[in-house]
């Protein structure tokens, strides 16, 4: 498989709305009709607090024809488990609703920052709302330290979770171990998990984040974002699998990487693929952890 990259999309430069200063990172896309695609990001005040807003372009002229200019959800206040920052995922459906799930941030001085997985009630306007008011999975004994980005699939007439969890903070070599998970629901509400489901290889790939997963031919394939201790910057990389719960590492297949020059010359992170008309496209960020916006790119050789 190989991504031909189409361009920066959006750079969220001069936004005036005082929680939206910086940042569009953690694109999400959802299509509108055949031309015009909504875009949710989540972008930062002044203290790198997260909110989410959102974008239209057109697919094929790749022209930004709406910027909203206020948050659509705004991170919460001090004693929630958002207080810090939203940072989503996907949207799914279940019992004729539609669902954003989100990583949650908590950074507070006294300790190390944290993460829950929430969820917003998507209207059909747009609007977000949360839904549950707490955590909709919060940490446990499996997951006891920090949770991040949510994925979920329905699969015929079960739904599939992948999710990150942190084993540790340090792995031996001043990085993470940031691993990403199953979990199975049978009404979309309610989950079981099944613990690790894509390998770590510490020095490698250790600090997975924001995987996105995409059902074809009846093969899975997962792309995400990684680091391996090694000083490198976030790069974007590939896992398949058959069954969706047992993966094996493709890094060097991802079939992109970072460009020589420009916006995305640094790194590469949080992609979101998505299908639309006859195409497979990927939304994703480059420098500055979504500092420079989010461009797109189109799968070729499949």
């Amino acid at each position: 498989m190989r991504w031909r990259k189409l361009g920066q999309l959006y750079s969220h430069e001069n936004h005036a709305h005082e929680k939206l200063i910086s940042h569009a990172a953690n694109p999400l896309a959802v299509a509108l009709n055949d031309r015009i695609i909504r875009v949710y990001y989540s972008a930062r005040d002044s203290l790198n607090r997260s909110s989410v807003s959102y974008v239209h372009f057109d697919i094929h002229t790749l022209e930004v024809t709406y910027v909203h200019p206020e948050p659509a959800f705004q991170h919460g206040e001090d004693n929630s488990f958002y207080s810090h920052g939203v940072s989503i995922g996907n949207i799914y459906q279940a019992q004729g609703k539609s669902y954003m799930l989100f990583m949650g941030w908590q950074n507070h001085a006294s300790s190390h920052w944290r993460g829950d997985i929430g969820r917003l009630l998507v209207s059909p306007d747009g609007q977000l709302s949360l839904d549950p008011e707490n955590a909709f999975i919060g940490l446990d004994a499996e997951d006891n330290i920090s949770l991040s980005y949510p994925w979920v699939e329905k699969i015929g007439s079960h739904y599939q979770m992948w999710y990150g969890s942190t084993n540790t903070w340090d792995a031996g070599n001043q990085e993470m171990e940031h691993v990403i998970k199953n979990a199975y629901s049978s009404d979309g509400h309610h989950w079981s998990k099944n613990g690790i489901a894509v390998p770590s290889i510490i020095g490698q790939a250790q600090a997975f984040s924001r995987p996105t997963v995409l059902l074809l031919n009846n093969h899975y394939f997962m792309w995400f974002s990684y680091r391996g201790g090694d000083g490198r910057t976030y790069r974007i990389g590939r896992a398949d699998s058959i069954d969706g719960m047992h993966w094996e590492l493709n890094l060097k297949e991802s079939g992109i990487d970072v460009s020589n020059e420009g916006w995305d010359s640094e790194m590469i992170e949080y992609p979101f693929v998505f299908k639309h008309g006859d195409s497979i496209y990927m939304l994703y960020n480059g420098n500055g952890y979504g500092q420079t916006g989010f461009g797109l790119a189109v799968l070729e050789d499949v």
